[in-house]
């Protein structure tokens, strides 16, 4: 009990210097970001609030000028249930991306934000897929 409620927050004092801090999003074309924004229409972020890892997701999309739909998957049970269902486990940070192809499950900061990056970081601002 001790070691959850420290854990929490240390989160949330992480959370707190991230809101601070915030990195300048990236700046588009109206244009140029309404595509970006139709290209995520299929994607949801599955996060915890004050988990590290998802902060550091989070500070990524605000990055990348990316205003994905960000689900509560410690505090509602229907998206919790969904991750675990379909997503296979439940472990946050999780990029759902629905595309025509099915839907992927990405797991890892790490590689969400490699994704993310290579898909809509400066280069090109929206790619097929």
């Amino acid at each position: 009990m001790l070691l959850k409620l420290v854990r929490e927050g240390l989160g949330r004092t992480i959370a707190f210097v991230d809101r601070i801090t915030r990195p300048t999003p990236l700046q588009r074309t109206p244009e140029a970001q309404q595509q970006v924004e139709q290209a995520i229409s299929g994607m949801a972020l599955y996060q915890y609030f004050a988990c590290p890892f998802c902060i550091k997701t989070r500070r990524a999309l605000h990055r990348l000028n990316l205003p994905l739909e960000l689900r509560d998957a410690q505090n509602d049970a229907e998206h919790r249930g969904t991750l675990a269902r379909e997503g296979g486990r439940i472990q946050v940070p999780c990029l759902r991306i629905d595309s025509a192809e099915g839907t992927q499950w990405l797991y890892e900061s790490d590689d969400i934000i490699r994704y993310l990056e290579q898909r809509f970081g400066a280069a090109p601002a929206v790619q097929a897929g």
